[in-house]
């Protein structure tokens, strides 16, 4: 229960960090949601579309369509047609978002890294795997 605890004790942390950025930045917990969800596709080669991003949050399209206009109001988000296929919408994330995003969590993220240069790289590789599992346990266990 202990390794239960501190991952609880974990994401409350990041979900204060977040609602701080939103509220600092005039956001919405949800609108950090979506642009992290949105900055992980990019990474990892991912074609986020608004249906995506909208079943990463759990929102309808209404509510989809509500998030992606603030975000593009602010200057955070733009709507790109597909090249593959003309009529979908692709969702990329602006360069003054990842500007607002390190200028608030990079000091934080500098302090993770160098307290992961304290752990050998096979230890690194048990918390990486031990936390993917984690999160793949989570996505199959919430009530319907």
């Amino acid at each position: 229960m202990r390794l239960v605890h501190l991952l609880r004790a974990v994401t409350v942390e990041f979900d204060l960090l977040g609602a701080e950025f939103a509220a600092r930045e005039g956001l919405h917990p949800t609108d950090v949601r979506a642009l992290v969800h949105l900055l992980d596709a990019a990474r990892g080669g991912t074609r986020a579309t608004p249906g995506w991003l909208g079943e990463r949050l759990r929102l309808n399209s209404a509510g989809t369509t509500a998030l992606v206009d603030r975000l593009e109001r602010l200057g955070l988000v733009r709507r790109d047609r597909d090249t593959e296929d003309r009529r979908r919408v692709l969702l990329r994330v602006e360069e003054k978002a990842v500007e607002l995003g390190w200028a608030f969590f990079g000091p934080f993220i500098d302090g993770v890294v160098t307290v992961a240069e304290g752990f050998e790289p096979d230890e690194l590789e048990t918390v990486r795997r031990f936390l993917t599992s984690v999160l793949d346990s989570t996505g199959g266990t919430r009530p319907e």
